[in-house]
């Protein structure tokens, strides 16, 4: 055999290196590099989900994964008695663990949990057994008080609904919520900001700090009453600033859990991480680029990226787990001991797949031999099973038919007929009043969850609707001018997080139509209103119908707070019931209300 040459030698070298610092999430990562101590590396496991929302029945969601030979099979995912089975098999796989929730944990929920103030979720998370939840924004939904009581437990009243229903006693999570970045007036955290843990393996220790945030943006997206007196700091800063002191207390290894996400271009659990963007981006390009790992939310995308390939100085495993428990992360790390150093992490997205079900289009969603299938824990599916039955009889009620399902899905102009459909049963709710009647109603499409889908008969009921508009939210008349209305439109593409490339376009009601054009300057965006056929006039006075959350200013619509002579109203479900009640079944309204201009 030809002895080698130094070149050749040389040349494999620069190779191998090459090929680690091109290392995929999937893989060792480089990040620290250098030789772990002999016998000092520790295992440990991170279990993260993120957006559960209160879903302790499962979504009727399939995730698209991979087929055996070729093309894709849908899975169907969620469900809390599956999820705690398997958050236990991944606890099984490794003693050293520690599960994560990055927010949104409870809020806009679905009946069985939002009508018990979303204790069956807390309670249902202490069987499971967690660590940490940072706050997501919905957790504000119901105020900072009632927050405060989801942690420390009792039955003190704080909203409209009774607490303490089924059980006459609640314990409170037995797990911490983290909030670093929300502050009280007096300028501490609400909750704490991080924490730390340690991990052992054969004689050798690492301790693990975890930093937790909301995004910083949540005033701008929740009632405005549910956030009064906080503040919200920037989330890189808070991140940066709690580091040293994370380091002081022995912890080498850094874990951000974020209620801010972003969206890829591949599948649930494509570690190549293409087209990564959104709101987590800046974040991560400002953080500390010692962090090794960034649990994130917020968006409902599920994703696995080496931020490491996107900025070499900021060489960060960043993760999520989609929405509703259908998806959790399992981060596996590998930490030398003796010089704190990860050296190894991969992640991977594994479905929590535990039952079929049959699609609102009535085809049956089948469990798939070729993903694993979680059995459902008797502890929480009892749990369920016990708040679902107490819910049962409002959730099964009839409350009238429709002719075809009626969706979320936008026009180019982001026009929905479910926004519309809600908007017209808003209106009709408001415009007969002897005195102040609406002549125009507007919906925030952020306050729609779900779709109404057709059942056989096309019987809908109060669980479904219910399931669109959970928040608890009434309906409120205020008098603006045409100029005021045309400002408020306005702010659909430039206040708070609304952008041109994201625009949080309003329903409109029945009778009121406009056009927009984004290639026009702020402030002449908005074109042709018009109200049953005529000119609406910067001068003339006119009545709007909006829910609470809107009245209040609620995503960032701040103008709505500067209507006068308010009236308050029935609560915004129940002017869909009534509008569903309509003795035949109804139809979903036309997409004709809104007109985009250009591209």
């Amino acid at each position: 055999m030809r002895p080698r040459s130094t070149r050749h030698i040389a040349a494999r070298a620069a190779f191998l290196a090459l090929l680690a610092t091109l290392a995929a999430c999937g893989g060792e990562s480089p990040l620290h590099a250098g030789a772990p101590g002999r016998g000092s590396v520790v295992a440990v496991r991170l279990i993260g989900f993120n957006d559960f929302h209160g879903n302790l029945e499962p979504p009727r969601l399939a995730i698209s994964a991979p087929a055996a030979n070729s093309g894709s099979v849908a899975v169907p995912a969620g469900g809390a008695a599956y999820l705690a089975s398997a958050i236990a098999r991944l606890k099984a796989e490794n003693p050293n663990h520690a599960v994560i929730s990055a927010g949104d944990m409870i809020g806009a929920s679905p009946l069985a949990s939002a009508l018990f103030l979303d204790e069956p979720t807390i309670d249902a998370f202490n069987l499971i057994g967690i660590d940490f939840n940072a706050l997501g924004n919905h957790e504000f939904d119901k105020g900072w008080p009632e927050l405060l009581r989801m942690q420390h437990g009792g039955c003190a009243r704080h909203t409209a609904l009774e607490p303490c229903r089924v059980n006459k006693e609640f314990a409170g999570a037995g797990f911490g919520f983290l909030a670093a970045n929300t502050l009280r007036p007096d300028g501490g955290t609400l909750f704490p900001a991080s924490a730390v843990k340690t991990f052992s393996s054969n004689g050798a220790s690492v301790k693990v700090g975890f930093i937790g945030m909301t995004l910083k943006g949540t005033p701008a997206i929740v009632t405005p009453a549910g956030v009064a007196g906080l503040s919200f700091g920037d989330e890189a800063e808070t991140a940066n600033a709690l580091v040293p002191a994370l380091r002081a207390q022995g912890a080498q290894t850094i874990v951000v859990i974020v209620h801010e996400g972003g969206n890829t271009t591949g599948g649930y659990n494509d570690k190549s991480c293409p087209g990564l963007s959104g709101d987590i981006v800046p974040i991560l390009e400002r953080l500390d680029g010692s962090v090794d790992v960034v649990i994130s939310g917020h968006t409902h995308r599920a994703y696995i990226c080496d931020f490491g390939r996107t900025n070499p100085a900021k060489p960060f495993l960043l993760t999520s787990a989609g929405q509703y428990g259908t998806l959790l992360t399992s981060i596996d790390l590998r930490i030398d001991a003796a010089t704190g150093r990860v050296v190894g992490k991969t992640a991977d997205n594994v479905i929590v797949q535990g039952e079929s079900f049959v699609s609102g289009g009535g085809a049956t969603v089948a469990i798939s031999a070729q993903h694993p299938v979680f059995p459902a824990d008797p502890a929480i599916a009892n749990l369920v099973a016990r708040y679902a039955e107490a819910a049962a009889p409002l959730a099964r009620r009839a409350v009238g038919k429709i002719a075809a399902s009626i969706t979320r899905n936008t026009t180019p102009a982001l026009e929905s007929a479910l926004g519309n459909l809600i908007a017209d049963a808003q209106l009709a709710a408001t415009q007969s009043r002897a005195k102040g009647g609406a002549q125009i109603a507007f919906m925030n499409p952020g306050g729609m969850r779900a779709d109404l889908n057709l059942a056989a008969d096309g019987t809908l009921t109060y669980g479904q609707i219910f399931s669109v508009q959970p928040f608890g939210n009434s309906l409120v008349v205020k008098t603006f001018s045409g100029a005021q209305i045309r400002a408020l439109l306005e702010q659909q593409f430039a206040s708070g997080s609304n952008t041109l490339a994201r625009p949080r376009v309003l329903a409109t009601s029945r009778g009121f139509s406009y056009a927009y054009d984004l290639s026009r300057p702020p402030g002449a965006r908005i074109i042709g209103m018009t109200l049953q056929g005529g000119p609406v006039s910067d001068t003339q006075r006119y009545r709007v119908a909006m829910n609470s959350f809107l009245a209040s200013g609620g995503d960032n619509f701040t103008l709505f707070n500067q209507g006068g002579d308010a009236l308050g109203g029935d609560q915004e479900i129940d002017a869909l019931e009534a509008y569903l009640a309509a003795g035949r079944p109804v139809l979903p309204p036309a997409t004709d209300r809104i007109r985009r201009i250009g591209p």
